[in-house]
């Protein structure tokens, strides 16, 4: 009852504004220990996906929290691990306000931030400062206004400096909101980047003496053989997880909102379907050769352990962590639970 006063609350604010202070609000409540009274449980349900430990299988979604300026708040939430971002090198403003738009007839949000953030330097200076010491995945991307024959040196320019604070991180190519990234998801170009990350995080491997996977997040928008390209790719490079999915440009589901017509990526309800058809299609072709974190459309329990049915090893939320509040983490961890149970 106390979240649902609480959203109704920011519900009355401009979006973003709402974001901030939430993000300012969690942590307060976590520092001095009433995180519970917003129905936040840690939740038990131990998996090892891609050679790391999760205390349970259930994460934050990059995007949330962008800076890493509220990660011992969030993980006071009951996440099973934290995902941060996405950022760039140089810091960004982003696309011009308002970028956010809630659609709560339909459990839905667009966005079109544009990868606003305060550079990577800034966001490590954050970590340095949590107290945080479970499962964080930090989640990169590319500056706007670098060309995409350019994009690698951006990726490559934050794997580096994001290397030995990560416990996983995130390629982000699929965007809508940054103008001709998706392009990186096929051909040539995903091939260029995926070996350049590779060979670079062998390198970093040997520098620092331990190994850190890499996932790439893919778009929900793909066809079918489009998917099947992308999984070829990321079996023939050996990249260590695959996030699916990203926001949609589809406006399917929210036909009948006025807010349709804005620019940006849809999450929340509505893309639900598209992102666990693409989960069980990557799941298909790539024949359990990589794991796959299934993102797009958790409201309730029974939509996290639909992903996980579908062929993912891990799930994160985001825009129904906005709606649901923190009770959502715990009744996603009991959902997977029971399927696991039943599997069994």
């Amino acid at each position: 009852m106390l979240y649902q006063l609480a959203r109704y609350s920011m519900f009355k604010l401009e979006p973003e504004l709402s974001h901030d202070l939430a993000l300012g609000g969690m942590n307060l409540m976590a520092n001095l220990g009433m995180h519970r009274l917003l129905g936040a449980r840690a939740e038990s349900c131990p998996v090892e996906v891609m050679g790391i430990r999760f205390p349970n299988p259930v994460g934050l979604a990059a995007g949330l929290d962008k800076n890493g300026v509220a990660i011992d708040g969030l993980a006071a939430m009951g996440f099973g691990f934290i995902e941060v971002g996405t950022v760039t090198p140089r810091p960004q403003a982003g696309n011009p306000r308002p970028r956010i738009f809630r659609i709560p007839e339909h459990k839905a949000i667009i966005n079109r931030m544009g990868f606003n953030n305060l550079g990577v330097d800034q966001l490590l200076k954050n970590i340095e400062r949590s107290r945080f010491d479970g499962v964080l995945g930090i989640n990169i991307g590319k500056n706007k206004d670098t060309p995409n024959e350019r994009a690698d040196e951006d990726y490559i320019y934050c794997l580096r400096k994001v290397y030995a604070r990560a416990s996983y991180i995130t390629v982000n190519i699929s965007s809508p909101n940054t103008p001709g990234l998706r392009s990186l998801q096929f051909g040539e170009s995903l091939n260029s980047l995926l070996n350049r990350l590779k060979l670079e995080q062998a390198r970093q491997a040997r520098l620092h003496d331990r190994y850190v996977p890499i996932a790439v997040k893919i778009a929900p928008d793909m066809t079918h053989e489009e998917v099947i390209m992308v999984a070829k790719a990321l079996k023939t490079y050996e990249l260590d997880g695959v996030v699916a999915t990203n926001t949609t440009l589809s406006r399917d589901g929210v036909e009948d909102s006025p807010l349709r017509r804005e620019e940006g990526g849809l999450s929340g309800a509505p893309v639900r379907n598209s992102s666990t058809r693409t989960i069980r299609q990557l799941a298909a072709e790539l024949g359990g050769a990589l794991p796959i974190i299934g993102v797009g459309g958790i409201t309730e329990g029974f939509d996290a352990a639909e992903k996980m049915e579908a062929g993912a090893s891990l799930v994160q939320i985001y825009s129904g962590f906005i709606y649901q509040g923190p009770r959502l983490v715990s009744d996603s961890v009991e959902a997977i639970r029971a399927l696991q149970a039943r599997q069994r």
